[in-house]
């Protein structure tokens, strides 16, 4: 065995660590986006707030579950690793084919190319600007991320704990500021759905999953598994909560339902016409936040595909010097450019990002919800260090709530869904390629 196929993943992040990856991927653009969306999908200002409430809530639970995977599971190849465990190497493969090429590279495009479209506000390159500034942003924290995984959590703990306090100015530029928006003339009605409602806000508390990819090089996965993802949940909440509560304070839901932009509106309220301006670069921010800890756990999934499929074995190599799957790094950074550069010719990049990401994310959290009660099941002698509460109804919700989310990610996204799928099949080879076998996995 040579050095690089000895090398493996080390335990060297903390509780902190790991609650600032979950935080800085989750809280993203879509928060300054969708509460107008949201807005006019309800009835009333306590649904409003309650409906955010009640997202935290499914976020919890489907925590809860992944912390009793990740804590008895702990694999860098995270929901790789517990779909190979319930349903065997056929399905884990065209999972990590599917995540390599579709969920986490489309899910880093479809953000860069928010930043590119904020960043624009401040300096355009003309036509194809956002998809400029989304194939520098891939580049350069990929680049970052190179530098091994030490640098890399460093500066997503930076980046995180600047959006909290990014997002805490924006709570206080609304609660605070002596102006407030002016009421709108007529009332309007909500003519909208409370399940389109809790589509978006689920999309906007997505993310929260890819904690599962550094359980391994967790310095206590078994104790602080389950502290990582509740303290995420309880941080995201309460910050998704407040914000939400400021905008009400701000607009009232017949204004905020008539803005298109609330996160740039309230700003300009605030702050006078420099709003636009201190959002657009609060946005690059949190941008760069969710990009970095993107790259930073899709990494492991080409490291554990490489360290069962022979053709792929490259990507199976741990970097001993930075600690880091860094062929899977390379190889992510590529697909991720090459769906930028698919994506610069449609009419909206993130549009077409998250269409072709939407019903194939959903559809594999729905198995790895399942395979908890598999592994029960199969083996109820085994030992948990932590066990989700209120089973079974726990992880019977968590999956009736990702099948509802694929059901309305294939009727509401567009062409870009029937790509995701075409991509996916097209790794169904893999599927019946020889790897190395179930033991060879199971030992790594």
């Amino acid at each position: 065995m040579s050095k690089a196929d000895a090398a493996k993943p080390q335990p060297i992040l903390s509780l902190v660590d790991g609650v600032a990856i979950m935080v800085g991927i989750v809280i993203g653009i879509g928060i300054f986006k969708t509460p107008s969306l949201i807005a006019s999908n309800v009835g009333s200002e306590a649904a409003f707030i309650g409906i955010w409430v009640f997202g935290g809530l499914i976020t919890l639970i489907g925590a809860l579950c992944y912390a009793e995977l990740a804590s008895a599971e702990p694999h860098s190849g995270g929901e790789y690793h517990f779909l190979w465990r319930a349903y065997g190497p056929k399905v884990a493969i065209l999972f990590g084919w599917a995540r390599g090429t579709v969920i986490q590279t489309g899910a880093i495009a479809a953000v860069g190319f928010v930043l590119g479209d904020y960043a624009s506000q401040i300096f355009s390159f003309g036509p194809k600007s956002a998809a400029i500034y989304a194939a520098l942003s891939v580049i350069g924290v990929t680049a970052f991320n190179l530098l091994g995984t030490v640098p890399g959590k460093r500066l997503q703990v930076i980046l995180t704990s600047l959006t909290v306090v990014a997002v805490m100015a924006v709570i206080a530029a609304a609660l605070f500021s002596v102006n407030q928006a002016p009421a709108p003339a007529a009332a309007s009605s909500s003519s909208g759905s409370l399940g389109l409602a809790l589509i978006l806000v689920l999309l906007t508390y997505g993310g929260w999953n890819e904690v599962a990819y550094v359980a391994a090089e967790m310095r206590n996965v078994q104790r602080d598994a389950a502290r990582m993802l509740v303290a995420g949940t309880i941080v995201l909440t309460a910050l998704y909560v407040f914000v939400n509560v400021a905008m009400l304070w701000t607009f009232g839901l017949e204004g905020l339902r008539a803005s298109q932009a609330p996160g740039a509106d309230l700003m300009r309220l605030a702050v006078g016409d420099s709003g636009a301006i201190i959002l657009s670069l609060i946005v690059i921010v949190t941008a760069l936040s969710t990009i970095n800890g993107t790259i930073f756990t899709g990494a492991r999934t080409y490291y554990a595909l490489g360290r069962d499929l022979p053709l792929f074995r490259r990507l199976g190599v741990w970097d001993e010097r930075g600690d880091n799957p860094r062929n899977g790094i390379l190889a992510q950074g590529a697909i991720s450019l090459l769906l930028v550069a698919a994506g610069s010719v449609s009419r909206d990049g993130f549009q077409a990002m998250v269409d072709y990401t939407a019903p194939i994310f959903w559809a594999f959290l729905f198995l790895v919800g399942l395979s908890l009660f598999i592994l029960r099941h199969r083996e109820p002698q085994r030992e948990l260090p932590f066990r989700v509460p209120l089973y079974p109804l726990t992880p019977i919700l968590f999956c009736a709530t990702c099948l509802y989310m694929l059901y309305a990610s294939v009727t509401y996204t567009g062409y870009g869904a029937l790509a995701g799928m075409a991509v996916v099949a097209a790794g169904l080879p893999l599927v019946f390629y020889r790897a190395k076998g179930q033991n060879s996995h199971l030992s790594h």
